[in-house]
């Protein structure tokens, strides 16, 4: 793109450069001719005038009386009436400058003038009127460099933007670039980044939901079925019999639906090295912490793997690191910390942590204790879900939340099956 807009401007700048030079360069050369020749008219104009003056008081014209008004390289050739010629000053060379007058009554002067000067002051202008279209091709230059890259980096970066949307992170990002349409693109995706948020954040809860009644009223089948089948009638035993070994399919296809909504949506996870990937991370957000005056710190050991979503593991960890920055105080923490099956993240503060009464609801969507949305922790938690770990509230003075992620290895992690979360709000 960066190119493209380059050029395209150099291209324009340089097409109105030579269509506006090259014709100024002629006019300026057919300038400086015209004057020339102004010039020699005016002289030889004065030096018809004294010869008709003599002629008029019946005088004699001598050489000396010529030369008056004329300079050393001037050429004159005087033809009078009666025949007589009179010639001074050196002969101009090839191609002179000449302009010639007619007597009264009879005869003629003429007047030439060598054309090299003229050509010199000719090539002096048009140079100089080349020079500075040159000049202002490369002002245009550097005018498209810097247009390029105005138009050309906010241009990526909202595409950036738009495919850390469509990976999965949501984060609304403020920052704008002085340009009307591009920061009316940025806030279309900002809005459209809310309302994806909030869709995903209500198809986990859905979700959750869903499994959660359906595994009670399948259990609560089952038992009820099992207090059946010992019933005394054969035949009524029977029929629970048959009805026990429907719920239990049912419960098979349950469960392998809810594995391949879950494969669905880990689809895109893949092993991240964590001791670049945090850092990245924490330098996305230092900046606004230290303009609140606060220090983020990060422990992270070299080579710490984990199987994620990039931007979904950016999204849950923003969202951690925000909810710190808002709600917390003092110092904030990530520490990274790897184990045989899981990884494990932590987001510590050391503000009030969390009060007594949110500590069993703090996932759910739209409890806030401080005005918020109340949407942030939610859509981590389901982000963290999607790719098969989960997120917890480790402590909750201060505040601890511990990110669980799979350990990518073949015989641990399997396409298609991810953790359960324990119970717990959500």
């Amino acid at each position: 793109m960066h190119k493209r807009i380059l050029r395209a401007i150099l291209l324009a700048v340089t097409v109105t450069g030579f269509a506006l030079g090259v014709p100024l360069a002629y006019t300026t050369a057919l300038l400086v001719s015209g004057a020339v020749h102004w010039d020699v008219r005016e002289r030889i104009d004065s030096v018809a005038t004294r010869i008709v003056n003599h002629l008029a008081n019946d005088g004699k014209i001598t050489s000396e009386q010529l030369r008056i008004g004329l300079l050393s390289d001037d050429h004159l050739r005087v033809r009078l009436a009666d025949g007589t010629e009179l010639v001074s000053g050196p002969d101009p060379g090839p191609d002179p400058v000449r302009e010639e007058v007619r007597l009264i009554p009879q005869g003629d002067v003429e007047l030439t003038i060598p054309s090299e000067p003229m050509r010199q002051k000719q090539l002096w202008s048009a140079g100089f009127v080349l020079l500075l279209m040159v000049l202002s091709v490369g002002t245009g230059a550097v005018v498209a460099t810097v247009t390029s890259r105005r138009l050309a980096e906010p241009l990526q970066y909202v595409a950036k933007r738009a495919g850390m949307l469509g990976g999965g992170d949501f984060r609304p990002d403020l920052r704008r670039h002085g340009v009307h349409e591009l920061d009316r693109l940025a806030e279309a995706l900002d809005t459209s980044a809310s309302a994806i948020a909030q869709l995903v954040t209500r198809e986990r809860q859905l979700v959750g939901d869903l499994s959660h009644q359906l595994r009670s009223r399948l259990t609560a089948l089952r038992l009820r079925l099992e207090a059946i089948s010992a019933h005394p009638e054969q035949e009524i035993a029977t029929e629970a019999v048959q009805a026990l070994e429907q719920a239990d399919r049912l419960a098979e296809v349950f469960e392998e639906l809810l594995a391949s909504a879950r494969a669905a949506r880990s689809f895109g996870a893949e092993p991240i090295d964590l001791s670049s990937h945090l850092p990245a991370i924490a330098r996305e957000w230092r900046q606004q912490f230290r303009a609140q005056r606060r220090t983020l710190r990060l422990k992270v050991p070299v080579g710490l793997m984990a199987r994620a979503t990039p931007a979904r593991l950016s999204e849950a960890i923003g969202v951690l690191l925000d909810n710190a920055l808002r709600h917390g105080a003092g110092t904030v923490t990530v520490t990274a910390r790897g184990g045989e099956a899981t990884v494990v993240i932590e987001v510590s503060d050391d503000g009030p942590g969390v009060p007594d009464e949110l500590t069993g609801h703090i996932f759910e969507r739209g409890v806030s204790g401080h005005g918020s949305t109340g949407v942030g922790l939610a859509l981590a938690r389901a982000l963290a879900d999607a790719d098969g770990g989960r997120l917890e509230l480790a402590t909750a003075k201060p505040a601890t939340f511990a990110l669980f992620l799979p350990v990518p290895k073949a015989d641990t992690v399997q396409a298609g099956t991810g953790w359960r979360s324990p119970g717990g709000p959500r």
